[in-house]
């Protein structure tokens, strides 16, 4: 009888982040592109200006990390760094999370919400990179589907709440400004609540020793981290692949409901939508995990390339709630297992005592192609005034996605 899969002590830990932090990406999925829309309609921004600054913000925060996180990730690689860098990130997101609900206008909520957004990316690079030192290589597949679909559908517990209270704030005598307000500082606080137990049981076990100043150390290791992966064809190509593909997978994410509001869709019925995309990420989150068992994570990372081209190809003919509904459904069957997959395929071909400097990298890729993905939507909905168009441009970076990660895969599987 083959054993029941158990998480220890260690690895329950590392998927109760996810749950934290997840609640706050689902925010900034739903909620809060709808409320900054609120704000920018009351002071006469278009909808193709509104969609193009959400855009806008989202390409400034992700440029921010790519260009920092590969430098952090090497400093992160030494003794005890990660933990410390990881607080400081965590304290800056749920920092700008709370400070969302004390914004006075549009810009100066947008500001906010780049600071906000910084901090939650920073703190999943180091969170990211100590996935090899909680797990083993037999069970990082499991652990890292876990950790995305317990965080789907923990995070629907401070969403359903938030939700309430500011689609009933009238009725619970608050203004819209105050029921935002208790939504954001809601976020936070779960975000928090559920990183302490990773804070007391995680234990920096893997790293390199250090020569020299700080500063001159991790900028030298980062440059020869840099020449080493261009050497080691398998993660080069690899990286060059994830660019590409998980680019429509963050776009996509971060530009959903905006792009609902945009086309006109109701925002209720937007958010309960999305909301179903995590019921449905969490049970196929898990089944990727398990499937990764017995096929090969590859395979199982091409069909999920294949769907998000299928999806962003029906996003240029969204014009109908039902229509957005089913994209929901189809987000939801896929999006974990993607992002899953991704980061346990990359756990598995890097070395463990420098997984902060090769997730630093590796997140370059992640974060780089979102801001390219935003970008695009940004510009091509600005110059055109045709928010189809713009989301439908996503397709062809998947189809690029696709083609590079078989060279990849086909290059890792003749290394292993």
């Amino acid at each position: 009888m083959k054993e029941k899969f158990k998480l220890t002590r260690g690895e329950k830990a590392w998927v109760l982040y996810d749950v934290g932090n997840s609640a706050f990406i689902l925010l900034v999925s739903t909620i809060i592109p709808i409320y900054f829309n609120a704000l920018a309609a009351a002071e006469g921004i278009s909808d193709s200006d509104y969609l193009a600054a959400w855009g806008y913000a989202g390409s400034i925060s992700t440029l921010i990390v790519a260009l920092t996180a590969p430098v952090l990730g090497t400093l992160a690689d030494r003794r005890n760094m990660k933990p410390i860098l990881f607080v400081a990130s965590l304290a800056l997101g749920a920092l700008g999370c709370a400070g969302l609900g004390f914004a006075f206008g549009w810009m100066s909520f947008l500001v906010i919400f780049v600071i906000a957004k910084v901090g939650y990316s920073a703190a999943n690079v180091f969170y990211d990179a100590m996935l090899p030192e909680i797990t083993t290589g037999e069970r990082v597949d499991k652990v890292s589907s876990l950790g995305y679909a317990f965080g789907y559908i923990g995070s629907c517990i401070p969403f359903v709440v938030s939700v309430a209270i500011v689609l009933f704030y009238d009725k619970l005598g608050l203004t819209q400004t105050t029921a935002m307000l208790i939504a954001f500082i809601l976020t936070a606080v779960w975000w928090v609540a559920l990183t302490i137990p990773l804070l007391r049981t995680y234990r920096h076990t893997a790293y390199s020793e250090a020569s020299g100043t700080k500063l001159s150390e991790t900028l030298r290791r980062f440059v020869q981290t840099f020449r080493n992966i261009r050497r080691e064809k398998h993660i080069f190509i690899f990286m060059l692949s994830f660019f590409f593909f998980i680019d429509g997978v963050y776009t996509i994410i971060e530009m959903a409901t905006a792009y609902g509001k945009a086309v006109g869709l109701d925002s209720t019925g937007l958010l309960l939508a999305l909301l179903l995309t995590q019921i449905v990420a969490f049970p196929f989150a898990i089944l990727f995990g398990r499937l990764a068992a017995k096929y090969s994570t590859g395979l199982l990372i091409k069909i999920c390339i294949l769907a998000y081209t299928g999806i962003a190809v029906f996003a240029i003919f969204l014009q109908y709630q039902w229509q957005f509904w089913t994209l929901a459904v189809a987000v939801g069957m896929f999006q974990g297992g993607i992002q899953a997959l991704s980061r346990s395929y990359f756990a598995k071909i890097i070395p463990a005592e420098k997984s902060g400097e090769y997730f630093g990298l590796f997140d370059i890729c992640g974060k780089g192609a979102s801001f390219l993905g935003t970008l695009i939507v940004a510009v091509v909905s600005q110059v055109t005034g045709n928010e189809s168009l713009a989301v439908g441009a996503i397709a062809a970076i998947f189809v690029i996605g696709f083609f590079v990660f078989c060279h990849a895969d086909r290059l890792n599987r003749k290394k292993s």
